[in-house]
């Protein structure tokens, strides 16, 4: 996704303190930069980030460092002009981007997803509305529909660690929760990078979760060589 790289991803019960840090700067979106936007991460803390099984103080999900986020979640002057640019060409398949980032930066996901489901058509084989439309899902907390573009960007790029985990994620937080089959996704995206921090993280919290001990101490041995300060290895 920018996805990039959105980072650094609810939960039905959490064990003690671990929901403090579970998804915090986890969910690395490659959302490539829309203009006007200034940072490299169009993801913004929306409804997630009220979420009563997190706690009060739990940094809101899909946030990365240096994203600006607007206030209100309303609609602002770049935001109406993108629309009405969008609706009045609907085979303009910029202005449909261009719409659903705006919309997605001001988290309005909902909205966002119809436009690059729009671009999407206008493109079914671009990569960037897959995998935009699978952020939006999934952090309108729609996570059976998130999954079902992941799975598609995957098809066109298998290697994206980041959609990978993120697409392990949407098994994690649905419900009913499929812990294994998210570990199984963490898996993938270590073969490609054993050290990929958020992944080990993401991990060690599956295996917390299913209470399988031998595997979470392999899994914390190995974040802890990347990171000794990961937020995980606190508890």
């Amino acid at each position: 996704m920018s996805k990039e790289n959105l980072l650094y991803a609810v939960i039905g019960v959490m064990v003690g303190a671990i929901i403090g840090f579970t998804f915090a700067n986890s969910v690395n979106k490659n959302v490539i930069t829309p203009t006007p936007m200034t940072t490299p991460n169009a993801n913004a803390a929306g409804p997630l980030s009220g979420n009563p099984a997190l706690p009060s103080d739990h940094p809101p999900l899909g946030t990365s460092p240096g994203t600006t986020q607007p206030q209100g979640g309303g609609a602002i002057p770049e935001v109406t002009v993108a629309i009405d640019k969008a609706k009045a060409d609907p085979q303009n398949f910029e202005a449909q981007m261009t719409a659903g980032d705006l919309y997605y930066q001001i988290q309005r996901f909902d909205d966002a997803a119809k436009f690059y489901e729009a671009a999407n058509k206008l493109k079914p084989t671009e990569l960037e509305p897959m995998v935009k439309l699978g952020n939006a899902l999934f952090d309108g907390e729609k996570y059976i529909e998130a999954e079902k573009w992941y799975v598609l960007a995957l098809e066109k790029n298998p290697k994206d660690i980041t959609v990978r985990t993120d697409l392990g994620l949407t098994f994690f937080l649905r419900e009913p929760r499929d812990i294994p089959r998210a570990i199984k996704e963490y898996e993938k995206s270590l073969s490609i990078n054993p050290d990929h921090e958020i992944t080990l993280q993401n991990l060690v919290v599956g295996y917390k979760e299913l209470g399988d001990a031998a595997n979470l101490d392999k899994a914390t041995s190995k974040l802890r060589t990347v990171n000794p300060n990961n937020p995980a290895l606190r508890n």
